[in-house]
């Protein structure tokens, strides 16, 4: 099944949403000194953002094919 830009939009899109709620709690966490927490969370949205990033420059390649 071929890949389609739409598609890749979408999950970035998705992925930025996702992101964004990670971040909120993990700021959260933070604020209320849930090290931990916050740590891990904080973990999880460096990997969501580098998710994203990878799905960009698929999208980018793929777009010059």
């Amino acid at each position: 099944m071929p890949v389609r830009s739409a598609e890749l939009s979408s999950l970035s899109t998705a992925l930025d949403e996702l992101t964004r709620r990670v971040t909120v709690h993990a700021e959260a966490a933070n604020a209320a000194e849930d090290e931990e927490a916050a740590r891990e969370l904080f973990a999880v949205e460096r990997a969501l953002a580098n998710a994203n990033r990878r799905l960009a420059r698929l999208s980018t390649t793929l777009s010059r094919r």
